[in-house]
């Protein structure tokens, strides 16, 4: 007599994976895991070149002399009309200019999009039209990188512009007086007219601009 039993089929599990389909459980918490990591890592790239960034800056102004650091320092206050340790585009642009940089607008308006920073409204109910301002920090960090791309003999120059009263092109003696005067320098008129005839190539009583680069560069 045939048996009446079925043949037993292979019981499924259903709570298991069998391989058939991938395994997505762990899926988000890895995508979420390596996008965490690149976030990571831009930001300690980021602080990578603030930081390298902040020793060029610590190098350069290293470069410069106290003096010149004094009157980047004093350019900056004198012209920071309101105090507030910023300055627009017209204080920066007179403050450049007071250090030797006659900047044209675009140039002017190139560095505070490259280092400033939006003002902040002093009131808010009032409609605020944001400006942008220099901080000081920044501002001594433009100064630095100008003032040390120049070319010594602009330097010089300048400091010939300050001696040459009414831009006659040369210093005679009067403007050797003039200035021993506001320096308080007790000179004699013959330590003065000895020192144009020392330096006066041309024996035309007076000390022109490459006469007096000559002096600065020996």
């Amino acid at each position: 007599m045939a048996s009446s039993a079925q043949p037993a089929f292979p019981a499924r599990n259903y709570g298991l994976n069998t391989g058939k389909y991938p395994d997505r459980s762990v899926g988000p918490a890895f995508g979420a895991s390596a996008g965490q990591q690149q976030r990571e890592n831009q930001r300690l790239e980021r602080e990578r070149e603030r930081l390298e960034q902040e020793r060029r800056e610590r190098e350069e102004q290293n470069q410069l002399t106290e003096e010149q650091k004094e009157e980047i320092k004093e350019a900056f206050m004198l012209f920071d009309l309101d105090k507030d340790q910023k300055i627009d585009y017209h204080e920066l642009k007179v403050a450049m200019k007071a250090l030797g940089f006659d900047l044209p607008k675009a140039e002017i308006l190139s560095i505070l999009q490259a280092h400033g920073a939006p003002s902040e409204p002093s009131n808010p109910n009032i409609p605020h039209h944001p400006r942008l301002l220099l901080p000081f920090a920044q501002f001594q960090n433009v100064m630095t990188q100008k003032i040390l791309a120049r070319d010594p003999r602009d330097e010089i120059l300048r400091a010939f512009e300050l001696f040459d009263e009414g831009g006659k092109g040369k210093i005679n003696l009067s403007d050797l007086r003039r200035v021993a005067r506001e320096l308080g320098e007790g000179l004699e008129e013959e330590e003065l007219a000895a020192m144009i005839d020392e330096f006066d190539l041309d024996g035309d009583g007076a000390i022109n601009r490459e006469e007096f680069l000559g002096i600065c560069l020996q």
